[in-house]
């Protein structure tokens, strides 16, 4: 879920086989909004489908080859586009057409010829709408205490990531992360300076993964998961190492802990090759497994499925 800039124009999508209404309603409707504008339904679909990011479809029903009724209810059964509020704008203005719009999905029904102000308002009302939406689904997929996301979102990028990797032939990486010994640093230096610590952790995590897809999530408590999608395998404990610095750099004095007298993690990997077959489920719990066995071995460290990947210890 991509981060929501207030300062940007909402993205309307203009649908009407008909060139004179598409000028009517961009004329009407561009000095507020971001248009695009479709003459049928198959690049209705398209334009919504791409990283556009409509936030609303004003669409006709009568087109040929595909009917808005079809381009709706196509809208509706993505998972990618169902969001996308609809309004039927179309010379059908009987109450049956109404409520059989409606119920395929639609947010708002104007019939021509329409009045200008009329459908100002209900476009300007629908974006509000929308964009309250958007920012209620936005804070809660993140975390409110570290902000970055959290297990919800978490669960829906590694079904998501999961699924990419299958169909691409690709390597995916999880990483398992705990804070040693959090429990009894938030004793002996109290919950808010606890809450603090895990700020900085989940900052200096964060920015030490640098490709754009790299995804990191508060998974509960102090632990935190990491999500790499096909980063070859000789890069992996690379960037493992560097997570277990950006922490140690931080310097965080933890003069309870076992290992060192400052905040440290563990890692446990587990690294999916594009030929290993095997359920997203038992990813996340070996590297669960894994991140126990960094634990019970020492941890400030991380394990692996993969011999091959070389943990820099440090002294």
């Amino acid at each position: 879920m991509d981060k929501i800039d207030i300062n940007k124009k909402p993205t309307l999508l203009l649908v009407d086989d008909m060139t004179t209404n598409l000028l009517l309603l961009n004329d009407l409707l561009k000095d507020e909004y971001e248009v695009k504008v479709a003459k049928n339904g198959k690049k209705a679909i398209e334009i919504a489908l791409s990283d556009m990011g409509v936030d609303l479809i004003l669409l006709d029903i009568m087109m040929p080859e595909m009917d808005g009724y079809e381009v709706c209810k196509i809208l509706k059964n993505n998972e990618q586009t169902k969001n996308i509020p609809i309004i039927f704008v179309t010379a059908k203005d009987s109450q049956e057409d109404e409520e059989y719009g409606l119920n395929l999905g639609a947010i708002d029904y104007i019939t021509k010829p329409f009045k200008k102000t009329i459908v100002k308002l209900r476009v300007r009302n629908h974006i509000e709408l929308k964009l309250k939406s958007d920012i209620l689904e936005e804070l809660s997929m993140y975390d409110g205490l570290t902000h970055i996301p959290n297990r919800r979102y978490f669960d829906e990028m590694f079904e998501r990531r999961y699924k990419e990797a299958l169909r691409q032939s690709e390597d995916l990486t999880v990483i398992m992360i705990d804070i040693d010994f959090f429990k009894p640093y938030n004793d002996n230096y109290g919950h808010g300076k606890g809450d603090e610590a895990l700020r900085k952790v989940a900052i200096a995590l964060k920015d030490t993964l640098k490709r754009p897809n790299d995804f990191i999530a508060r998974y509960g408590g102090e632990e935190f998961v990491v999500l790499l999608n096909n980063l070859p395998q000789e890069n992996i404990s690379i960037v493992a190492n560097e997570l277990l610095d950006a922490v140690r750099n931080l310097n965080i004095e933890h003069l309870y802990s076992k290992v060192q007298n400052k905040i440290t993690i563990s890692l446990g990997i587990f690294h999916k090759s594009e030929d290993l077959n095997i359920e997203k489920d038992e990813i996340l719990s070996s590297a669960d497994g894994l991140l126990y066995e960094a634990k019970e071995s020492g941890r400030n460290k991380f394990c692996s499925n993969n011999e091959a990947l070389v943990y820099e210890k440090q002294i």
